[in-house]
């Protein structure tokens, strides 16, 4: 080809100067560059409890009022799988004040149902992963996985919604019985140590409501002026007792009732699901404790690729 013409001649001989490595143009155009890292490292955030909380198959939805009921957070948001299964948690909100986010919403539904968060009219946000990918939650307190995360990575963005700023908050994921291997193996994946338990039962909830109520800081404040008549009015007609009956039933009267749920046993389920090695019967049979001649091999394709082992 160079032997063809002069003008082609020059023109390979030119562009064969031009290509340079990106480093060579770096420090041409450059000066001081710092590399920015965008990437969160896939660590726990000291800030952020985790609770993998076991329940029966049915009994989903039930620990997830119990979970809302039991830390009573200023902002919560329950993260759903589907916009079918975010439409039906908030038909069923059993009185709590709940907005909706998926994919199906306007970005005008979207910043007011973000806006009645934000200012109080609403404690849970019920979201889609897509939907609620980069929104920001002053003061969340709570990240309720009602459906576990597909993947390790979307399991710390839920859960980065919370325990920000130096605040605290609880990441809980509702683990029912056939799902406690795959939420072992997103917790792994993400670095992650969770916190095995069970949900708080309806006891469990409604001492934490007493306790709640006993530290209630109306109880502590002086009595005003305005008030004083009213209160010898309603001691002298009902007396201390009828009229602490009646603070009770208002304070628990607001708020929704617990779920009883079906009692799980942990380390039942977990050994369930271990293979029976010493049943013939089973059809399990023990891997063999040594390998012979191998060789460790990787390929670029995992589960985002959908290869299966």
């Amino acid at each position: 080809i160079l032997e063809e013409s002069p003008d082609t001649r020059r023109t390979m001989m030119f562009s064969a100067t031009v290509p340079r490595s990106i480093a060579d143009l770096a420090k041409s155009y450059q000066r001081d560059a710092r590399r920015i890292e965008t990437v969160s490292e896939k660590k726990q955030h000291v800030d952020i409890e985790y609770r993998a909380l076991m329940v029966a198959n049915p009994d989903r939805e039930n620990a997830i009022i119990n979970v809302l009921r039991f830390y009573e957070a200023r902002n919560a948001i329950v993260f759903c799988s589907t916009r079918a299964a975010v439409n039906h948690l908030t038909a069923h909100n059993r009185g709590f004040s709940v907005v909706a986010l998926s994919g199906e919403l306007s970005q005008n539904e979207r910043t007011h149902a973000l806006q009645a968060m934000r200012d109080g009219r609403a404690r849970v946000c019920i979201a889609t992963d897509v939907a609620a990918r980069g929104i920001d939650l002053p003061g969340l307190e709570l990240v309720i996985h009602a459906d576990l995360p597909t993947n390790s990575e979307t399991l710390l963005h839920r859960s980065g919604r919370t325990g920000r700023a130096g605040n605290k908050g609880v990441s809980a994921l509702i683990v029912p019985n056939s799902a406690r291997r795959k939420a072992e193996r997103l917790l792994g994946g993400a670095n992650v140590q969770a916190a095995w338990a069970l949900p708080p039962s309806a006891d469990e909830v409604i001492a934490r409501d007493d306790e709640r109520l006993m530290a209630d800081p109306s109880l502590t404040q002086p009595i005003g002026e305005d008030e004083t008549a009213m209160v010898a009015t309603l001691l002298a007609a009902h007396g201390a007792e009828q009229i602490a009956a009646a603070f009770l039933r208002l304070q628990r009267g607001n708020r929704s009732a617990p779920e009883d749920l079906i009692p799980v046993n942990p380390e039942a389920v977990r050994k369930q699901r271990e293979p029976d090695y010493a049943n013939p019967s089973s059809g399990v049979t023990k891997p063999r404790s040594e390998f012979g001649p191998s060789v460790w091999f990787s390929v670029s394709v995992g589960r985002r690729q959908n290869a299966e082992p």
